[in-house]
């Protein structure tokens, strides 16, 4: 983590300022750097499918490929919108390790896009695994075995409610 100095959160389109604002605060906490929300962006129109009704995800992260950053400097994107990647229903979030960019979906992990009654608080704890979970990948983890870190593939959300919002102890050391 010597490397990194920063982490940027892009907002794509329109997201809740508390989102970002819980992201930011708990982040800092966790990654122990500087965390600063960078200013919001379309989503790119190429992105979307028509027939899934989705965005895909890989090609969102091409095209912030493109956005300059400072050195040292990871970017968190976040959306609310579903996502895909071929091959997969929907994916909660995807990390391009090459260019220091993750993105999530916040879409999913309301209550209320099943149907059940809205629980802020979870939905915030999940958006923070998510993030956390993404950013991990940034800093070459792997996914972990433990159904319990953070890093643990999440297929669920039953599977990201399960885990933590911190890294486990093996997990931790190799981030270190």
């Amino acid at each position: 983590m010597a490397d990194i100095k920063m982490i940027e959160i892009m907002p794509l389109g329109e997201i809740e300022n508390s989102v970002l604002e819980y992201l930011k605060e708990n982040l800092a906490t966790i990654f122990g750097c500087q965390i600063f929300q960078a200013e919001a962006r379309t989503i790119p129109d190429r992105a979307f499918n028509l027939l899934r009704n989705q965005y895909q995800a890989e090609v969102i992260i091409q095209c912030l490929c493109r956005v300059k950053k400072p050195a040292g400097t990871l970017t968190l994107a976040v959306i609310d919108n579903d996502l895909y990647v071929p091959g997969l229903n929907f994916v909660f979030g995807l990390a391009d390790r090459l260019h220091n960019i993750c993105l999530i979906s916040i879409t999913r992990l309301r209550q209320s896009y099943y149907g059940l009654p809205a629980d802020e608080n979870v939905f915030l704890k999940r958006a923070l695994k998510e993030a956390v979970h993404e950013l991990g990948h940034l800093f070459n983890l792997e996914h972990c075995p433990d159904p319990r870190c953070v890093m643990h593939f999440s297929n669920t959300l039953s599977d990201t409610d399960r885990k933590d919002s911190r890294f486990c102890r093996l997990c931790q050391k190799q981030l270190s």
